[in-house]
């Protein structure tokens, strides 16, 4: 006998962090609502983010620090529940955080926290959390719609909130459904591509850097063209596929396919005056053993080799100096791709804002869809930002929905 249809108010597909949050506030409204995931368990992206303790908002959130076709999109959100409204929910939950580099916020404790607190909150608005579920079919349903579950369950409500994210980390169950509901509506989609992702070398200059694997150093990399430019001054870690670390992260986002980037490797530093001023106090000390006063010992061998510096600083004039300054200072240098969506923390692209109102997440000509986080155009800098989003933009759609 086939299961009774199930009315109810709102139905939000992705039990993550906007979807969570989306259910949340609409139930504090006085809606029937349910959340559904094809995962076994809620919040699987907030469990792992930070190291386990979830980098859950960034003290310095503004619109300067998301990427969009149309920066301006995530404004009103941002505005209408910011950080600090985050924060004060994490206070009265009694969940204790410090602050980190950059305004960075974590949990003391562990990120399950979040997911338990979030959870509860579902709970006391008597929204309804259906894990091991699949939406197998949707469509529209008069004003409404109509979805039946991989567990042969069917739906019916009238406002559907798309909440599923985007393709990164596959392996948590990421898939590109948002993408695919849009299509259907006849919503247009911005080019996805995997962002605050690693980034990878060709095979003849990962052998050339191969001594430089696990080395870490602090940089200022820029990346991009044109009005798509990224400067950070953060870390940086060489690895067995190229390169990664916050700084390469970041910069992930505004590289393309065909482009360089630029590192600094020792930023704010004179390389050729303090070599130059080694010589003159020590010039028989290796040229290496200078320059690894400046950067990592493994570093500057492999720069002083690259740049056929002489054995001892007295046999180095100006001009190998000079280059030596240059190669630490302006490494420029040519990825030839990603890792891709297994190691992005979130996805570029998505949803495109133009089809959506900027107050309620809403799709134009289409009453009752709204899309919110990852799967829109809106990607934050690493360090909370995209948590933000997804609180800011679950938040919104949940005061209408």
């Amino acid at each position: 006998m086939a299961e009774p249809v199930r009315n109810i108010d709102v139905c939000v597909v992705g039990a993550g962090a906007a979807g969570l949050m989306c259910g949340i506030e609409a139930g504090r409204r006085g809606r029937s609502v349910v959340v559904l995931d094809h995962a076994r368990a809620p919040g699987e992206k907030i469990r792992i983010s930070g190291g386990g303790r979830c980098n859950f908002t960034n003290l310095g959130v503004g619109p300067h620090a998301f990427l969009s076709s149309n920066p301006r999109f995530a404004l009103s959100a941002l505005r209408r529940y910011t950080q600090h409204d985050f924060v004060d929910r994490v206070n009265r939950a009694g969940i204790a955080w410090h602050e980190k580099t950059l305004g960075q916020l974590f949990c003391d404790g562990s990120a399950k926290q979040i997911v338990q607190m979030l959870v509860d909150d579902l709970r006391a608005a008597q929204g309804d959390l259906r894990l091991g579920a699949a939406v197998d079919t949707l469509e529209r349903d008069g004003e409404g719609f109509r979805l039946v579950t991989s567990d042969g369950r069917t739906i019916a409500c009238s406002s559907l909130v798309v909440a599923t994210g985007g393709k990164s980390i596959p392996k948590m169950g990421a898939t590109g459904w948002a993408y695919d509901v849009a299509r259907r509506f006849d919503l247009p989609l911005v080019e996805t591509r995997p962002a605050l992702v690693p980034l990878t070398f060709e095979p003849g200059l990962l052998e050339r850097l191969k001594p430089l694997a696990g080395v870490a150093v602090d940089v200022e990399a820029r990346a991009g063209e044109g009005g798509r430019k990224g400067a950070f001054r953060e870390a940086m870690l060489f690895t067995h596929r190229g390169l990664s670390g916050p700084a390469i992260l970041q910069i992930s986002s505004y590289w393309r396919e065909g482009e360089a980037i630029t590192l600094d490797m020792a930023p704010g530093v004179d390389v050729f005056g303090r070599l130059k001023s080694e010589r003159a106090d020590n010039g028989r000390q290796a040229v290496a053993t200078a320059l690894s006063r400046v950067v990592p010992k493994r570093l500057a061998e492999t720069m002083s080799t690259a740049e056929g510096a002489p054995a001892t600083l007295a046999d180095a004039p100006d001009k190998t100096l000079r280059r030596l300054d240059e190669a630490v200072r302006r490494w420029t240098v040519k990825p030839v791709g990603s890792e891709g969506y297994r190691t992005a923390e979130v996805t570029l692209g998505g949803v495109d804002t133009a089809a959506l109102d900027q107050k309620t997440m809403q799709a134009r000509g289409q009453p009752g869809l709204y899309f919110i986080g990852e799967a829109v155009d809106v990607t934050g800098w690493l360090g909370g930002y995209n948590f933000q989003w997804a609180w800011s933009s679950g938040w919104a759609a949940g005061q209408v929905c």
